[in-house]
This record gives C-alpha cells, structure tokens and sequence, in this order.
C-alpha cells in the first residue's frame, strides 16, 4: 500500500518495513507500522498521515472524550418564524474535532444530545459510524426516535463524518464515495430582501443575472393560513397563481419554478391547485399535503401530471422506504439535518436510485448544514437540484463560520473544500456571551 505525505515535502522515498521501529518523520514519536512506502508529489487519490497520530491502521485510532453542544438564543427568520441553529463538536483525545448541525428547536436537540446520545459515544472510536449510528437509534428507539431525538442523532453523524474527513486530510464527499459532477445545481428558496408575492418578476431578474435559474416561491400559504387549508376559491386560486403567471409571462421557460406547500392543504384542495398550475408548469409541487399520510399522497399523485416533491419531514429510510413504495412523489427529499445525517441521507439516496427516482436535498438551516449538504449534493449519483438560500449564504451566515460557500459565476455551487467539511464555528460565535454552551465528558 502507498501513502502519500502532502503536509510536509520530503525529497526521497522512505520505505518502512513491518515490525521494524521508525522514527515518526515530524519527530512526534516511534512506531510499527505495515509496509508504507512515502512519495513526494502525489495529490490524487491521497491517504495523508497526520504529523501525531501514526499507528497500524491507515488513520489514527481515536476515542471520543467529549460531546459539546453551542447554540445562540438568536437565530434566523424562516415562514414559521424565528429558529435557531444547534451545533455539535465531537471532541477526541488525538485533538481532532467533529463539527454537526440540526435544528430548528435547539434546547430541545441539544437536551437529547446530552441525556440520551453522549453516553453512547463517549469512550468510542468515531470513525465507527455506522456502528455508532445504530446504537444512538436504539438508545432514542423508545421514544418513538423522530423529532427532537432524530434531529440530535443527525447532529452528531455529520459531526462524525467530518471528523473522519479531518483525520484523513480528505473532504467528506471523497469519503462518501468522490464527486460525481464538477459543479452543484442550486435553486434559490426565495426568504429575500426582494418579496416574490409583490415582486417576484424583479426577484426572477436578480436569480437570472447572477446565473441561478432555478427558485422557489410559496404563494398559496397566506390563503392556506386563512382557510386552515380547508377550502380555496376561484378569486383566492388566481391570486396566489399570480407571481408564477407574471414570472412566466415575463420569462417564459428560462426560469425554473418551485411551487412550496408547507403542508397546508387537505386534499380536495391540494388536487384543486394542482390541476390549476398545471398549464404554468412549476418544476415541482412541495409538501401540498402533511407528511402523516402518504397514501393520500399517492391519491394527490394520481390526480395531477405534476411531479410531487416529498418531504424533508420524512425522518430515516424506514420512512421514506414507504414513500418510494407508494409512488407517491417523482422528487425525493431528504434533510441531513433531520433525516438522520449523511449516513442515512446516502442511504435514502441509493433506496431511491433503485426507483430512478431523483434527490433535491432540503437545505434550508445553518452554515455547517449548507456546507454538509453541498458534500452529499457532490456526491450522490441521483441528484437533481440542491436547495440554497441566497439570504443566508450572503447575509446571515455571516461571522458565524469561517468561510463561505456561495455560487460561482455559472449560478452552480463548487464542489465543497475540505478536510472533513471544510469549515468551522468562527471565533466570534465561540466566545459569543449570550452562546448557550454544554459538554458531557469522560
């Protein structure tokens, strides 16, 4: 086996042969190791040997020593009002760190980390994930695993992919099975400065100038908040098609879109919208009804040619293993946040794959969700369009994490940095007085 150094040059190949003591060639300490052979000038295909931590196997052993969960009481403002991010650090004794994110609820996340999660992984190997994965769901399986518990267990498993991304000097993505695409397809979900129920022929403008030709809108929710998404009239109908008629009139078919629901709707309604936006041709109808029920979504489907995007709600592939079933949507939508993390989300995304069904991964939280998503977006096969918010990646993420991943000239999204996620909680948010702070250790 070959392992290439790229944190330090070396100018000659260094053979290490089995059960012979070695020098650790940053001068950290003596080992055995099997035969590796060291090459200068290899960045392809790359395992890096980190400068404290060599042993038999190709990364280091590690232990988890503690479970430390940061919120601010202050987060951001989505439809349902103000939500606020929850982040994990997984903390091990080789001083490598593990970053995770959930949210909406994060007293509520961070609660079940510490009563119900930390005592499973602390004392653990971190790259044993899958392992790991399975044990936290049986020790929340009790109380019914979904919710708060479901979105605690996703924290932590990105924060473990992450870690193990960081110990291997490789971005997450790599880990997960390498890009499948130079570039990331994105849609713009419209909380702007610019309101698309009022002007949304001058939002299509801004999207289509900086090369993002994909959004989404969700017009029908004033009525649906006035109905109880019990009935809609004709009057009340052409209001709310309104800016995707005027966006379409405008724009024709150069713009893509999305048509959001929020799980407003009964039935009868949600058949009567459909068949109403059907001559405006939206790139998917979201979530009409809520995700309890999904043979009324199968009914939904069968009453409209509309392909039905269904739904970030759905948590573990138990779930959304009915969902594909059924046949109910044409757009599967996982969120890593919710679902149980990158682990399950892969495996979402491959159950789907064996349907040809195609993923648009909900992301729509905080800056270490974008940027872990962005990986899953880079790597799964079945992509169709990734989720992002032009308001957050460009005004709110600001100062809470150490870089930013925004769109380049194409409109796509770049494929992610790494190691691991390649981005960490800054300073400021760290030593921020009013961060709600807590740490389960060893």
């Amino acid at each position: 086996m070959e392992i290439f150094w790229r944190t330090q040059p070396v100018s000659r190949s260094i053979t290490i042969t089995p059960e012979t003591p070695q020098a650790d060639y940053a001068g950290q300490r003596t080992l055995y190791v099997p035969h590796l052979n060291i090459v200068n000038n290899n960045v392809d295909y790359v395992q890096r040997i980190r400068d404290n931590s060599w042993s038999r196997q190709p990364f280091p052993v590690m232990k988890i020593t503690a479970v430390e969960t940061i919120y601010l009481p202050r987060g951001v403002t989505v439809h349902v009002g103000a939500i606020n991010y929850l982040w994990v650090r997984i903390h091990t004794d080789e001083g490598i760190i593990g970053l995770g994110e959930s949210y909406p609820n994060a007293e509520a996340e961070a609660a079940v980390v510490h009563s119900r999660l930390a005592a499973v992984l602390l004392g653990r190997d971190p790259s044993s994930i899958d392992r790991l994965w399975a044990d936290m769901f049986l020790a929340i399986s009790y109380s019914c695993w979904a919710g708060a518990e479901m979105r605690a267990l996703s924290a932590v498993d990105i924060a473990l992919w992450d870690l193990m991304g960081k110990a291997l000097g490789q971005p997450v993505y790599k880990l997960l099975g390498g890009a499948s695409r130079p570039s990331i397809r994105i849609y713009n979900t419209c909380y702007d400065r610019v309101d698309f129920l009022s002007n949304p022929v001058q939002l299509a403008r801004e999207l289509l100038a900086s090369n993002v030709r994909a959004m989404k809108i969700w017009p029908f929710d004033p009525v649906a908040r006035e109905t109880a998404g019990n009935h809609i009239s004709a009057e009340q109908l052409d209001h709310a098609i309104e800016p995707l008629r005027l966006i379409r009139e405008e724009f024709g078919n150069s713009i893509d879109v999305a048509i959001e629901f929020h799980g407003f709707w009964n039935l009868p309604c949600a058949i009567k919208i459909a068949r109403a936006l059907e001559k405006y041709q939206p790139m998917w109808l979201e979530e009409m009804l809520p995700q309890d029920n999904l043979a009324a979504y199968a009914e939904l489907a069968r009453r409209t040619d509309l392909p039905l995007c269904v739904s970030e709600r759905l948590m573990t592939r138990w779930a959304f293993r009915e969902l594909l079933e059924n046949r109910a949507a044409q757009i599967i939508m996982p969120d890593i946040a919710w679902c149980g993390g990158l682990s399950e989300g892969k495996k979402i995304a491959t159950m789907a794959e064996t349907y040809y069904l195609p993923i648009a991964p909900h992301n729509c939280g905080g800056p270490i969700l974008h940027f872990a998503t962005a990986h899953f977006g880079a790597n799964i096969t079945n992509l169709f369009i990734m989720e992002s918010v032009r308001r957050h990646y460009k005004e709110e993420y600001e100062g809470l994490v150490t870089r930013s991943l925004v769109p380049e000239s194409s409109g796509h999204l770049p494929l992610p940095p790494g190691p691991g996620l390649g981005v960490e909680l800054s300073a400021t948010v760290l030593k921020h007085k009013d961060a709600v702070v807590r740490r389960s250790e060893l």
